[in-house]
């Protein structure tokens, strides 16, 4: 992100301030305005936007995709079954750290012993905790940062753009409703996201260029390399009080075969917060991972 100065993340304290009525009542104008600019029929463009609501999940890993659609995600390995927080306090027997299956034949060999490495570092007690990227004030990159949970992610629709706008540290992702990425993409963390929208309730997103740094499709770790070509379709779900992504991620240096993974949000009726990534040093000496810090301004 240009110009970061040192960071820190923030826990989930009360305390933080609403946007201004100014930010909602532009953030309705502009959807409105996308709606009254298309020359498609009203029906066509789903509504992803408002300044009123926005679309949360409280699952921290990717679904399963539907039958007969091929390799789904990356898992935990066998041996070391996986249990987060809210499964680890329903069982009594705690949560556990996700140890990630690096002999899914699915990985090149490369992803598998990166992956396994940082096995290695958990189970040696080298690092306590698992990489996460907002966790660390990164942005989650795509499609990682679809991952993130317990606080909504927000959309602004355009005739030339729809932007998601997470809550939490307010990241933005910009994609252009085109039907051609650019000549020359440069690898970033959001990357070149470009879309359409189909059957009234679906927007199509097709995005390139995305960054390797310090950045997963998951939240076990599973890295990937600068050919990354990831294909989401977010849907309406019927009645509107849902949004499900079915997300198709493919890169030939990383993965022997495409992944297909789904994810759901349900409709929260409240307006966004803002929030800022602080508190975030390792003043538990944990070994984390670094925070992103510019050496200098880019302006």
């Amino acid at each position: 992100m240009p110009g970061l100065k040192k960071l820190k993340a923030e826990s989930l304290a009360p305390g933080w301030r609403g946007l201004s009525a100014g930010f909602a009542a532009c953030l309705t104008a502009v959807t409105l305005a996308a709606g009254t600019a298309r020359a498609e029929p009203a029906n066509a463009i789903p509504q992803f936007a408002s300044a009123s609501f926005g679309w949360q999940s409280n699952d921290e890993d990717w679904a399963d995709p539907p039958p007969g659609a091929g390799h789904g995600p990356i898992r935990n390995d066998p041996a070391y079954p996986f249990r987060n927080n809210t499964e680890g306090n329903q069982s009594g027997r705690g949560a556990t750290k996700r140890i990630t299956n690096t002999k899914d034949p699915v990985l090149k060999p490369w992803a598998a012993e990166q992956i396994q490495a940082t096995n290695d570092e958990i189970l040696q007690g080298v690092r306590d905790i698992p990489f996460t990227a907002q966790a660390r004030c990164w942005p989650g990159g795509v499609p990682g940062q679809l991952l993130w949970p317990f606080e909504p992610v927000y959309f602004i629709q355009t005739p030339k753009e729809v932007w998601m706008m997470w809550q939490r540290y307010n990241l933005v992702r910009r994609i252009y409703l085109t039907d051609k990425h650019s000549e020359h993409v440069k690898p970033s963390w959001f990357g070149e996201s470009i879309g359409h929208y189909e059957n009234g309730d679906t927007l199509v997103v097709d995005t390139i260029g995305l960054s390797t740094k310090i950045s997963y499709i998951d939240n076990f770790r599973t890295p990937h390399s600068e050919k990354l070509h990831v294909v989401e379709r977010f849907t309406i779900e019927p009645g509107g009080k849902g949004m499900s992504a079915l997300v198709t991620v493919e890169d030939p240096d990383a993965f022997n075969a495409p992944l297909t993974m789904t994810r759901r949000w349900f409709k929260v009726n409240a307006p966004m917060l803002e929030t800022v990534c602080e508190n975030n040093g390792d003043f538990f000496n944990q070994n984390l991972f670094p925070q992103p810090e510019a050496k200098t301004p880019d302006f």
